[in-house]
Order: structure tokens, then C-alpha cells, then sequence
């Protein structure tokens, strides 16, 4: 049945609302974005916000007067090419300062950003920029030449250079304009700030529009759980045109008075060395970048810096074997969490007082890493597909309700009726909570729904087979692929970055099969040089279901 527009609206509303606090009501320190750069302007001026390092380990800092009074000049300039409270601007970009000013130069004046992943194709760019309506395209110079093609006519590109000297480009543009300061009305609460597009594999991104109160009301709540505050340094390793970067790193030290140190991309070599020169106290990770350290380690050994407290990690799939692991080999804590887009960032973590026996009871003793406890800017269940809550232990949908809660799905009012069907934010993945001996309900995900392997009418976690294929002699890395087949529907597939030339295939499968039961684990071991995954280590499983398709007409025996 489809959903009434009204309906829908109430529908959305009641999952922006926490704890019968709605929207509206629920208490920020800050009315809007540009209060929020006021405030630090005039407080925390001679602080540093910003430190930078280039592909050289070349250096820059900023103080917050600095940075603020980069965002206000940029902001002067969207205002001289008659850029107004609601329009879009897109970014081609990677992480530089420019990127994050230009972020809080359009939230300045309540204008709203679309960044793009200039890992994705070009007809996938080619519709974000045609879907998002942006009329203003800000350009670093690497990608000048590639995005020109794919702009319409009324898109004004703004050039960014690295040499500022560069007639025509933005510092040349911005410098000769006074700085733009807000009217009370330029910047609000509600107004969008910030449209992703979600990757996948099939079909067209949906837009996940974010308000200024989702930003500021995540950047709170995350603040507050990892207790950020004018002392705390972070370091940002993730990329910037997605929310983890943006949004963990940036966003929430500014709220805090805080300081962070961003990098223009991860590099092993330097990760522990920066965070030792720079005092870093938290970096937020993916789990990806916990193996690639690990895999360093083994041939130079690192040293963990006293000042690095933890690492967060989530968006992505965190297994109990690389936890394990890299906690082993580091004596470093792994704080792990969970959320999405759709909620801003994130929408739980790992509590940071738990005991060493604790930790590694919720991290290792069922069989996923636990994706924590809510924070406080939302509340989580799990429910099945009618919208009813599930018990304990129970598996079902992660679903989400709070003012981290994004306001819609741009132009996407089928997405938009699915997703908030029952008045939570439906996730699309699978998982479970247990509770403590306090009754604090700790969540874990068990996978994707899209992506559950269904074998003979049987539903089959991925991370679940995962965790094995990862023990077995001769993987290096792996994960399990659902493909199709004749006589169940689907069979397990296992793709495998093997460890040495000698690596077996057969080794692995024999050691799967004595691990788990038949129906369980992989039938096929294919080899691979990588693994399919998005610029957030997310791992794109139904992508490379084509290279199981010889096996379609397969049936399987012990």
C-alpha cells in the first residue's frame, strides 16, 4: 500500500523524534552552524583548529581565527555570484582546508553541500550533479578537466588550485572581498546543509539531505561521548566527501573548541609518526586500515603513541579475528561503532569505561564485534518487517529513531515511504542486541540484508562466514559472496586475496568445512588481487557475484 503524503510526513517526523522529544524540541548549544563559528571566532581565535599534511609531509596550521576567516571570505565570494540561503553547491575535491572551508562557508550562509567521490564513475557524477540541482561546482584542479564534461550549462565552476598565486582560482577570486557576516536569518536549524549519495552497485545513488540540526545534533552527541573538548586533538585519515571524515573529524571539534589534524590521504608510514609528533588523542578508522597497519607491523614493528587513546572504527565490517588481532598487536583499544549517512554519522558506540574483561567480553564472545550502546542524540531496536519490536538475541532490522535522523531522500519519495514505513529509520541491516548486567542494550550487526545469503529458504550472515574464511591457511584477506545456483538458489562463494603463491585452495575449503557447518561454508575458493570496496571500506559483495556464474548449474556434497 502506498503511503499518503501526510501520513508519510508523520511517518518521517516520528523518526526524527528521541525519547518523545521532537525535533524542534530537542536542546542544541547552538542555533545554527553560524552561531556556532561566531562563537569560536570570538573565544578560541588564537587556538589551533586546523593542522594539514600534504602528500609531501609538508605542514600547515590554522588557528581558529585563521580558518573562520578563510570560511567567511569564501563565503563572500558564493554570496558575489548571487548564491542564496537554500541553492547547492557541489565539490570535486579531496582533503585540503580549502575542502572543510568550503563546506562551512556554504553552511555560513545556509546553503546546502553536495560533495562528490571522485572515485565513482563518470555517469554516476554526471546524475549527482543533475539530481542535486547544485548550481555552483567548486573544481580542485585535478579533476578540472574530467568534470567539465560532465557540468550543464547554468553550473558555475569555481577553479581551486593548489597555487594560490593562480589568477582565476579561488584564494584569487576570495582575496579582495571583505568578509561575508551572516543576517540572523541567512543561517537555521532546519535549513539542508549537506546532500550524500549513498554507493552502490546497481541503480542510481539516493541523496541523503542532512539539516544543519542533524550535523550539530550528532557532533553533540558524539562530543559528549568520547568526552571532546578544548584539550582533545583528533586526526582525520578517512576521506572528507563522505560523513565519517567530514562529520567525526571536523563537525564535532568545532563544536567542542577541539583541534584536528587531516590528512590528504592515509599512509601507513606516517600514521603512528604523525599522531606522536601532532599529540593526537583519537582517529576515527575503517577496518580496512586496521589491516593494512597490521600487515605493516609485521615487517616494522610501531610504536603506539601515550597520547593515542583509542581508535574509533565502524563503517565498515569489523570481524572479531582482525579485532582480535590488531588489539593483540597493538596493546590499542578498538572503539567500535556503527551508523550511516542516514544518521548523520554515528549512532553508537563501544562505552569507553569498560573494563579490559568487558571490553573483550562485548568485542569477541558472540561471534561479532558489538556495535555498542546508542548515544544520546538517538534511540535503536530491532524489528522485524512489519515494524514490531524483537526480543533479545533476536535477529531482525536495525532501525533508528532521533535527531541525528536525516530530513529525506532527495526527489526519492519511494526510498522515502520504504524507509520510514513505521515512524523509525529502517537501516537494511541485520542485527541483534543483548543486555548487560545494567540492561544497557549492546547492538551487533550481522550484515546486510540485500546482501544475506539465502541457501535453500535459509538466511546466511556473511560476517558470520567471514570470521572463519578469515583463519583458514593461506588467506590473507576474504570475504564470502552469495551467488546463484540451481539447486539451492544461492551457494557460498568465498573471494580470496591469498597470502603466498603456495596459498591453497582446497586448504581453505577443507578448513571451512571442519569450522562450520556444510551448508554454512564457501563451496568455491576464487582468487583475487582485491577486494571490492567503496571509499569507506564498505565491501561491495553483490558486485562480484558474476565471478562465481560457472558454478550456477553446480550441486554441492559433503
Amino acid at each position: 500500500m502506498t503511503l499518503t503524503a501526510t501520513t508519510l510526513a508523520e511517518k518521517m517526523y516520528a523518526a526524527q523524534t528521541v525519547r518523545g522529544l521532537a525535533p524542534e524540541s530537542y536542546p542544541l548549544p547552538y542555533r545554527s552552524i553560524a552561531k556556532l563559528l561566531a562563537y569560536q571566532e570570538r573565544t578560541n581565535g588564537d587556538k589551533t583548529f586546523l593542522i594539514y599534511y600534504d602528500d609531501h609531509n609538508n605542514r600547515t596550521e590554522y588557528s581558529y581565527r585563521d580558518f573562520i576567516g578563510t570560511v567567511r571570505k569564501v563565503a563572500a565570494l558564493l554570496h558575489s555570484l548571487g548564491l542564496k540561503r537554500g541553492d547547492r553547491i557541489a565539490t570535486a575535491a579531496h582533503n585540503h582546508p580549502d575542502t572543510i572551508a568550503q563546506y562551512f562557508a556554504a553552511w555560513l550562509m545556509g546553503l546546502c553541500v553536495v560533495p562528490l567521490n571522485m572515485s565513482e564513475d563518470d555517469e554516476r557524477l554526471r546524475y549527482i550533479l543533475s539530481n542535486s540541482n547544485a548550481k555552483t561546482l567548486f573544481c580542485r584542479e585535478d579533476y578540472v578537466q574530467r568534470v567539465s564534461v560532465l557540468l550543464a550549462e547554468n553550473v558555475t565552476m569555481v577553479r581551486v588550485f593548489d597555487d594560490i598565486t593562480t589568477e582565476g582560482g579561488l584564494h584569487d577570486m576570495c582575496k579582495d572581498l571583505p568578509p561575508y557576516n551572516p543576517t540572523e536569518t541567512d543561517s537555521q536549524l532546519d535549513d539542508e546543509c549537506f546532500i550524500v549519495y549513498t554507493s552502490g552497485t546497481t541503480g542510481h545513488p539516493k541523496g541523503v539531505v542532512l539539516t544543519q540540526r542533524n550535523i550539530l545534533a550528532d557532533s553533540e552527541a558524539i562530543a559528549q561521548w568520547h568526552g571532546i573538548d578544548a584539550t582533545t586533538r583528533l586526526m582525520c585519515v578517512l576521506p572528507v566527501h563522505h560523513v565519517n571524515g567530514t562529520i567525526v573529524t571536523h563537525t564535532t571539534p568545532m563544536l567542542a573548541g577541539a583541534s584536528t589534524v587531516l590528512n590528504r590521504k592515509f599512509q601507513t608510514e606516517h600514521f603512528f609518526k604523525r599522531v606522536e609528533a601532532e599529540g593526537v588523542h583519537i582517529v576515527s578508522v575503517v577496518p580496512t586500515l586496521l589491516a593494512f597497519l597490521l600487515e605493516a607491523n609485521k615487517t616494522t614493528p610501531q610504536i603506539v603513541p601515550e597520547t593515542l587513546r583509542y581508535l574509533v572504527c565502524g563503517a565498515g565490517p569489523l570481524t572479531c579475528s582482525l579485532a582480535g588481532q590488531f588489539e593483540s598487536a597493538f596493546g590499542l583499544r578498538i572503539l567500535h561503532g556503527y551508523g550511516l549517512s542516514e544518521t548523520t554519522c554515528y549512532s553508537c558506540y563501544l562505552p569507553i569505561d569498560l573494563s579490559e574483561e568487558e571490553h573483550r567480553h562485548w568485542m569477541q564472545d558472540y561471534g561479532f564485534p558489538s556495535i555498542g550502546v546508542p548515544v544520546a542524540a538517538n534511540e535503536m531496536a530491532i524489528h522485524d518487517d512489519n515494524g514490531n519490536a524483537l526480543a533479545e538475541i533476536e535477529r531482525g532490522e536495525i532501525v533508528i529513531r532521533g535527531a541525528n535522523v536525516m530530513k529525506e531522500y532527495y526527489q526519492n519519495p519511494e526510498a522515502n515511504e520504504k524507509t520510514f514505513a513505521h515512524g523509525w529509520f529502517r537501516s537494511g541491516d541485520e542485527g541483534f542486541f543483548k543486555r548487560d548486567a545494567a540492561g544497557r542494550e549492546y547492538f551487533f550487526i550481522t550484515g546486510r540484508l540485500k546482501e544475506l545469503i539465502i541457501r535453500g529458504g535459509v538466511n546466511l550472515a556473511p560476517l558470520e562466514i567471514d570470521e572463519v574464511l578469515a583463519q583458514a591457511p593461506g588467506v590473507k584477506a576474504g570475504i564470502c559472496v552469495g551467488f546463484e545456483n540451481d539447486f539451492y538458489g544461492e551457494e557460498v562463494g568465498a573471494l580470496v586475496i591469498p597470502a603466498s603463491p603456495q596459498a591453497s585452495k582446497d586448504a581453505i575449503l577443507e578448513y571451512c568445512f571442519a569450522a562450520m557447518p556444510f551448508s554454512k561454508a564457501p563451496k568455491v575458493v576464487v582468487f583475487t588481487d582485491a577486494l571490492p570496496v567503496t571509499s569507506t571500506g564498505k565491501y561491495q559483495r553483490n558486485s562480484v557475484k558474476h565471478l562465481f556464474a560457472e558454478w550456477k548449474t553446480a550441486q554441492f556434497r559433503k
